[in-house]
C-alpha cells in the first residue's frame, strides 16, 4: 500500500479524534467514531497512537486546515463558525490557522528554486508557471503561494496576487512576507483600508514593532485611508453648501448660456447699447429697482429669476 494512502488514513483518524474533543461531534457518537477509527486503522495497517507517524503525515497542520485551503483554491470558502470561536458580531470562516508550514517536498522545492531564478531574471510568466507546479505538489505551502503572489504583482495581476497572498496567510499567518505581499496587492487595487489591515497583521506577527518595510507599508496605506476620508468629508460639505443655480432667492448665478441665447434679452441689450436714453429709462424703472432691492435686501440674497424678467411687460417692451 502506498505511503501517501497510509498518511491520509492517519490524517482522517486524527480529524475524527479531534472532532470528538472539540465538540464538533457530540459525545453520543463517541462509540461510532471509535469504531470508525479502529476500522480505518485495521484496513490501512496504521497505528492510530503512533504520534511520530502522524507528525510525518501532516506535520503541524490538520486535515481540516488542509481541506480549508483546498476550498479556497476552488473558490468554495465556508462561512460556518469555527467551534469554540469567540463571538464578535461576525462569523469566522471554518478554515483554522495552522501553526507552521507544510513539510517540504524535494520536487516542489526544486520548482520553487527555479521560480526564484526566473524572478531574478524578471521572467515573471515562467516564475508563475514554476511556482504553480510547486503548489500542485504542496498546495498549502505558504512560501510557494506567497512567491507566486509576488510574481503576479510583478506581472500587474494584482487580483491574483491578493488571492494567493490570502491563501498563504490562511495556511500560515506567521509567514509575514505573505502579509506584506497582501498589503501591496490590495493597495495597488485601491483597497487602502484592506492594505493597512494586512500590514498591521504583518507587524503583529513580526513582533518588536515590526520591520521598517512593514511599518513603511502600513504608514503609506494609513495616509491614503486618511486622505480618502478627508476627501469624502469635503465632498459631503460641498454638496451641502451647493444650492440652486438659478431663480430668485436661490443664492446662485443665473444660467448665462440660456440668457445670452434669449432673443428678447439680446434685443433689449442691443437697444440699450444703441440708445443711451433707454439705458437711463431702465435705471429709473421701478420694477427693476424692486428686483435690485430683492437681491441685496431681504429677498434671499440671490439673483433674480431671468424668466420672470423677460416676461415682465415693463422690461420686455424696452
Amino acid at each position: 500500500m502506498a505511503t501517501s494512502q497510509k498518511r491520509l488514513a492517519l490524517a482522517i483518524i486524527d480529524f475524527l479524534s479531534k472532532s470528538l474533543k472539540d465538540g464538533t461531534v457530540s459525545s453520543e457518537d463517541t462509540e461510532s467514531i471509535e469504531i470508525a477509527t479502529s476500522c480505518i486503522a485495521d484496513s490501512f495497517h496504521v497505528d492510530a497512537n503512533d504520534k511520530a507517524a502522524l507528525k510525518d503525515a501532516i506535520g503541524d497542520q490538520s486535515l481540516l486546515s488542509i481541506y480549508g485551503v483546498y476550498e479556497k483554491l476552488k473558490g468554495k470558502t465556508s462561512t460556518a463558525p469555527v467551534p469554540g470561536a469567540a463571538s464578535g458580531g461576525k462569523a469566522s470562516t471554518a478554515t483554522p490557522k495552522p501553526s507552521g508550514p507544510t513539510p517540504t517536498n524535494p520536487e516542489a522545492e526544486s520548482f520553487k528554486s527555479q521560480g526564484n531564478a526566473a524572478m531574478q531574471q524578471k521572467d515573471y510568466a515562467k516564475a508563475i508557471d514554476l511556482y504553480s507546479k510547486a503548489i500542485n505538489l504542496s498546495p498549502t505551502n505558504p512560501i510557494y503561494l506567497s512567491n507566486r503572489a509576488a510574481a503576479y504583482s510583478a506581472s500587474n495581476k494584482h487580483a491574483e496576487a491578493v488571492a494567493d497572498a490570502e491563501l498563504a496567510v490562511s495556511a500560515d499567518p506567521k509567514y509575514t512576507k505573505a502579509w506584506s505581499r497582501l498589503g501591496l496587492a490590495r493597495f495597488v487595487l485601491g483597497d487602502a483600508k484592506g492594505s493597512m489591515e494586512a500590514y498591521q497583521k504583518g507587524i503583529e506577527y513580526e513582533g518588536n514593532g515590526g520591520s521598517e518595510a512593514m511599518k513603511k507599508g502600513f504608514k503609506t496605506a494609513k495616509e491614503k485611508v486618511e486622505e480618502e476620508e478627508k476627501e469624502g468629508a469635503s465632498g459631503d460639505s460641498d454638496r451641502e453648501a451647493t444650492g440652486p443655480t438659478r431663480g430668485a432667492g436661490g443664492g446662485g448665478m443665473p444660467d448665462l448660456g440660456g440668457l445670452m441665447n434669449n432673443p428678447m434679452f439680446a434685443s433689449m441689450a442691443q437697444n440699450l447699447m444703441s440708445n443711451p436714453e433707454a439705458l437711463q429709462g431702465l435705471m429709473n424703472n421701478p420694477r427693476l429697482r424692486e428686483m435690485a432691492q430683492g437681491m441685496g435686501g431681504g429677498g434671499g440674497g440671490g439673483m433674480p429669476d431671468i424668466g420672470a424678467m423677460m416676461s415682465d411687460p415693463a422690461l420686455r417692451d424696452m
